[in-house]
């Protein structure tokens, strides 16, 4: 249900050939060296723009707000016999054996706007697609994810402003959903992650398409790889959508060759120097960076509406693809990857619903007026747990 989190620390520094080269490893670094700016004629020559990072501050608000919202919403002493802090009322947590993250309820979830592939489908709500970026499972999951968030995306918002970095969080986190809605059809799916990794994709595309302007290349290249590799590596544990990881990842890198794309220093320094007669200009950008722009702008796209055509036709991509599933999770004798469903014998009497675990026997009581499928089934887990 939840989605793991990218961890990154890693700041990448461009130099500008007129002086020092600089590739920090990390922020850290980075404040401890007090920068250069070569200067000319006319002044400090700062060859790229430092935006002033506002956006992805507004995302980790509107993600804290919509937790407390969801919280608010799932009113745990209302609907379940025991909760986690009750001293905090109907903001108090499901039990551990329904949440281990400390959150709502998945029927909290659904109604939130958690990505559910039938309502996805054949309930005509598409937008489910977006809604479930902003949704969080439990307070541990919306920590790790934010942390990140802040970490990675402050960075990137200086660096290339908030309208490419804003564009480049949510097509990722689109793309990451619509992976996920194509390989994992059961259950609910929440969280940022997948928009995080497309930031992580985004970073390592940068890198290549700009990779003449940067020092010690293949060090941040290794340093980068090395993060994104652990952090893919993490989804392949059990309840941890891999998928959407690697489908906000995937977009994330064809995103940054499109949004993050840089001009070469030769045509930025002589638009701030002197005006010169002269019968040569330099070139904004290399030839290289325009292919990599229009093959990714391409793919991308195609990518997207195939996809698409095969969501809302019904289509489950493992049954084209035998292996692929061992993407978001590989079995071990510690785990195992298949989900258990329980079964339960429901009977309903006005208010009162009869439910009877299969399984284990194990019969109750409950008070609901109109419940649907999604509740019955929450209680019918707690029944069998």
């Amino acid at each position: 249900m939840a989605r793991d989190k990218p961890a990154a620390n890693i700041e990448i520094k461009v130099h500008s050939r007129h002086g020092d080269p600089a590739v920090e490893p990390s922020a850290a670094a980075a404040r401890s060296r007090p920068s250069r700016t070569p200067s000319t004629g006319f002044g400090q020559f700062r060859p790229f723009k430092k935006w002033i990072p506002w956006l992805v501050p507004v995302f980790v608000v509107v993600n804290s707000v919509l937790f407390s919202i969801t919280m608010y919403v799932n009113d745990c002493p209302k609907n379940s016999a025991s909760c986690i802090g009750t001293f905090l009322g109907r903001f108090s947590f499901q039990p551990f054996k329904e949440n281990p993250l400390l959150g709502p309820s998945p029927s909290t979830l659904e109604k939130m706007g958690a990505l559910e592939v039938d309502k996805v489908v054949y309930g005509h709500q598409p937008w489910r697609l977006i809604s479930c970026l902003w949704l969080h499972a439990g307070v541990f999951h919306i920590l790790a994810n934010m942390l990140s968030l802040l970490c990675i995306g402050i960075r990137l918002e200086q660096e290339f402003g908030f309208v490419r970095i804003g564009m480049l969080y949510i097509a990722s986190g689109f793309g990451g959903s619509l992976l996920s809605a194509l390989f994992i059809q059961s259950g609910i799916s929440v969280g940022a992650s997948g928009a995080l990794f497309g930031l992580l994709g985004g970073m390592l595309s940068e890198l290549l398409t700009n990779w003449t302007i940067y020092e010690n290349k293949l060090a941040a290249l290794l340093t980068l790889v090395f993060i994104i590799v652990i952090n893919l590596a993490m989804g392949v544990l059990p309840h941890v959508d891999n998928f959407a990881h690697i489908g906000g990842f995937i977009s994330g890198f064809f995103l940054g060759f499109v949004f993050l794309v840089r001009p070469q220093f030769g045509w930025v320094s002589q638009r701030n120097e002197p005006r010169r007669h002269s019968s040569t200009s330099k070139a904004k950008y290399k030839p290289y960076q325009y292919v990599l722009w229009i093959a990714s702008f391409l793919l991308l796209i195609a990518g997207f509406a195939v996809g698409l055509v095969f969501l809302f036709r019904g289509e489950n991509l493992n049954d084209r693809c035998s292996w692929c599933h061992y993407l978001s999770c590989i079995p071990t004798s510690k785990w195992s990857c298949n989900s258990q469903k329980f079964s339960c014998e429901t009977s309903q009497l006005g208010n009162q619903l009869n439910m009877t675990c299969l399984s284990n026997g194990r019969s109750g009581s409950y008070s609901l007026a109109n419940s649907t499928s999604s509740e019955a089934q929450q209680i019918c887990t707690q029944l069998c747990s």
